[in-house]
């Protein structure tokens, strides 16, 4: 990856991240107001460097080593940063898993999905998201898709129309329903976590005779356990 390229996605990868504030610091407490500002910035620019930095060098290195592997779990992104896209140009096809565990983000687009078609796995877990877009649907490959802990109220009925997806993990979020008949009827689907979620009566009572597959739920009114 050429220093430009290098360079564009440490831009795009700061405009990513959100600001990331820090405790108090009873020792600096009395210092007037503006020098407590500035540090502050300080602090915040130098956490969201050495973010960006690790970013890139992640990018960097499933370019350079052809892996099939694209790691960016636990790097304070709020977005998919849009640089990326320019670098992973030429080897998109070949990233069969993502991982953006651990994040911020509170969306993905139409473009990351129809980027990134050739996925088998897909982890997302612990960010806030609450909607897929529709483009989720051109994921034919995907095997297993982690969607825990984020800030799902409605089931993504998206995903019932990939013929290839074996795995779904859907823990500790707020569903309350979900299409008990169209996961009945997806050809490869083996396995489905919804524990931890406050699923209806109805899909509770409904589900057990209907599916030929793994469906976990918790009890009723169970709360997952404090991280």
């Amino acid at each position: 990856m050429g220093r430009w390229a290098t360079l564009k996605v440490k831009l795009d990868v700061a405009w990513a991240l959100g600001p990331e504030g820090g405790g108090a610091d009873p020792l600096v407490s009395s210092r007037p107001a503006w020098w407590l500002a500035a540090r502050h910035l300080v602090c915040m620019l130098k956490k969201m460097g050495e973010a960006v930095a690790r970013v890139a060098r992640k990018v960097n290195e499933t370019v350079e080593s052809g892996s099939d592997t694209l790691d960016l779990a636990e790097c304070k992104l709020v977005s998919f940063p849009i640089g990326i896209y320019k670098v992973l140009r030429n080897v998109t096809d070949q990233i069969h898993l993502i991982t953006l565990a651990n994040n911020e983000l509170k969306s993905l687009t139409s473009k990351f999905m129809t980027t990134f078609c050739q996925l088998r796995e897909l982890r997302l877990e612990g960010n806030f998201l609450h909607r897929l877009p529709n483009e989720v649907s051109t994921l034919q490959h995907l095997k297993a898709i982690d969607l825990s802990r984020n800030q799902f109220h409605d089931f993504p009925e998206q995903l019932t129309t990939l013929p290839a997806l074996e795995t779904i993990n859907l823990e500790e979020n707020e569903i309350v329903d979900v299409p008990v008949e169209k996961l009945a009827a997806m050809p490869a689907l083996r396995s489905i976590n919804l524990r931890f979620n406050p699923l209806n009566a109805e899909v509770r009572v409904i589900a057990p005779p209907l599916i030929k597959f793994d469906m976990l739920m918790s009890p009723e009114g169970a709360r997952a356990p404090p991280p």
